[in-house]
């Protein structure tokens, strides 16, 4: 890795660089600890195999707030939650970005005793007395709230599923879905049989959030009915059904908190024409619960899934379907007036649609693939925004974790049996980029229609996205291609400009995640993948799922100038920070 050095062009005429010239990565990092087990660090690319990559940085072009739009998370199971790794991975969730982070969960209005299963959860909230009198229990729905906020995360609360004693078609009412097999929609799926004691559920359950959390706290909220029921697996009624229920639901939250943050409907991808007619009934359509003219809508919801596959013996994920939803789904919110400028929220955002599901075309899950992915959509769906002229809020990752599973199972998590995974240290790195998104350039950057239309099948897409709070600057770099098959590395040339030092010394930290950094999966693999590691292998990995980082070295910055070389490894993401 190189510090210094001129980059031919016009625009670096004149200008004189601090060159630091290290023999090896090694050398630079005499004190960086690997990851156990791994096998030392990325091999230098070499002229005859690497790709050529100039990635240029204007710090003095900014492009407006880099928002946090990788704040939320969520799951089907909302009891994991409240167990012994889910309230550790809360914990490092609400790390992140302490008071902003969002969770989003199934299953919280479903009756049961809270025993998770896959794809279900329970809260017992609703039950009915031997008069036909409803009884409201807190107990196991608090205990899921108070584990987000003893952790610093909000809730993004779910009005779903149907209690029991409301279903209109009751039993069966829990399922049985086991990956491959089984029924997925039972009782819980269906319309209430009495609209008003459902809203009156939602109604006493905000009242009684406001009253045990405070007024100031459940305004932070995001409350939304149901989930994708444009789907027949979550929704068994009509849509008009559906937009019934929201409206009842939505009346029922503002009664109880008149300035709760509402909105949906979570739609299943874009939603097409059920989404269409939900926008224009929230926007000017006769309120089936008040009878006045349009619904309270303080945000827009919708889900966006990616679809790989398996092809030639490997992974080939499917990024331009989610990113086509995703424009589909700024486009409709965009098309309407009263609309189109309200927060918007991809509820569920991610590579594939089904996180509890195991398969060959889902390996990508524990390893650095998910997380090259992860940058490279997030990026993506701002650009998206910014081109339809949406404000894009959050995009909301689907990933959590399951317990009791063996280790590294393949579900899609973000951490397993305790052990982060390297998609995590994605948002790790996301989380250190702040304040103003400033211009990045790649000359190997694949063009966003290109992207949106084919994916990314032929040449990678190796870029950046760069952010500068005060004096610090973050550039955030990766690798990405839609085949998880072996590939050159990238020799990249990072030139920065107009930084807000002219003549000076700063401290730059890189961050990495690549195969032997930031990578507890394959520390595993290179202990012989055992079933049951013990106390100090089990530790190893922990330390291991850890985000990687370089000890900070000093940069020196001449005439608001400064570049670097380096070598990005193919599904690797780095992060330098550089601090003046």
């Amino acid at each position: 890795m190189t510090f210094g050095g001129a980059i031919p062009g016009p625009r670096w005429r004149g200008i004189v660089r601090f060159i630091v010239v290290l023999a090896s990565l090694a050398a630079l990092t005499a004190m960086l600890v690997a990851p156990a087990g791994a096998q030392g660090n990325p091999p230098a690319a070499t002229a005859a195999t690497a790709i050529p990559v100039a990635i240029t940085v204007d710090a003095g072009k900014s492009l407006g707030e880099l928002r946090p739009i990788w704040r939320m998370f969520g799951a089907d199971e909302p009891n994991y939650a409240t167990m012994k790794d889910g309230r550790k991975l809360i914990a490092e969730l609400g790390e992140l970005r302490p008071e902003d982070v969002y969770f989003r969960a199934h299953n919280l209005l479903c009756t049961g005793d809270g025993t998770p299963a896959l794809k279900w959860g329970s809260t017992g909230i609703y039950t009915e007395d031997q008069d036909g009198k409803p009884v409201y229990n807190w107990t196991i729905v608090d205990r899921i709230v108070d584990t987000y906020r003893a952790r610093g995360v909000h809730p993004y609360l779910e009005l779903g599923f149907m209690p029991e004693a409301l279903s209109t078609n009751p039993q069966p009412y829990q399922h049985e879905w086991r990956p491959g097999s089984g029924k997925l929609d039972t009782g819980w799926s269906y319309p209430p049989k009495d609209y008003g004691r459902f809203a009156e559920l939602v109604y006493q359950w905000v009242k009684h959030c406001v009253d045990r959390y405070g007024r100031a706290e459940v305004e932070r909220w995001y409350f939304e009915t149901w989930n994708e029921a444009n789907l027949g697996a979550y929704w068994h009624g009509t849509p008009e059904d559906f937009y019934k229920l929201h409206d009842y639901a939505i009346d029922a939250v503002r009664r109880a908190l008149p300035t709760a943050r509402v909105g949906g409907p979570d739609a299943a991808g874009s939603g097409g024409a059920f989404m269409q007619n939900f926008l224009r009934h929230v926007a000017g359509g006769v309120n089936y619960a008040t009878g006045h003219q349009g619904t309270p809508t303080d945000f827009l919801s919708f889900h966006a899934k990616g679809s790989p596959g398996f092809a030639d013996g490997h992974v080939r994920l499917g990024i331009s379907a989610q990113l086509r939803d995703i424009d589909r789904g700024f486009t409709a919110i965009s098309a309407v007036p009263e609309l189109k400028d309200k927060p918007i929220v991809v509820g569920e955002f991610d590579p594939d649609g089904c996180a509890a599901c195991q398969g060959p075309q889902l390996g990508y899950r524990n390893t650095t693939m998910y997380s090259s992915y992860t940058a490279e959509v997030f990026s993506r769906a701002r650009d998206i925004a910014a081109r339809r002229g949406v404000h894009l809020d959050a995009a909301l990752t689907w990933a959590f974790e399951f317990e009791d599973q063996p280790f590294f199972a393949g579900q899609r998590t973000l951490a397993n049996n305790g052990i982060d995974l390297p998609v995590l240290n994605t948002f790790r790195m996301f989380s250190r980029m702040s304040g103003l998104r400033v211009e990045a350039h790649s000359s190997e950057e694949v063009r966003l229609d290109d992207i949106v239309q084919n994916g990314v099948r032929g040449k990678p897409d190796v870029a950046a996205l760069a952010s500068l709070d005060g004096k610090k600057l973050a550039v955030l770099a990766w690798y990405y291609h839609d085949d998880d098959d072996a590939g050159p590395d990238a020799a990249v040339e990072l030139a920065i400009d107009h930084l807000p030092l002219g003549n000076g010394e700063g401290r730059l930290t890189l961050y990495r995640v690549d195969r032997t950094h930031s990578n507890a999966f394959e520390v595993w693999k290179g202990m012989g993948a055992p079933t049951a590691p013990n106390g100090a292998q089990y530790a190893q990995l922990v330390k291991a799922g850890q985000l990687a980082s370089d000890p900070p070295i000093p940069v020196a910055v001449k005439e608001g100038a400064a570049s670097l070389k380096f070598t990005l490894p193919r599904q690797a993401v780095y992060l330098f920070v550089l601090e003046m």
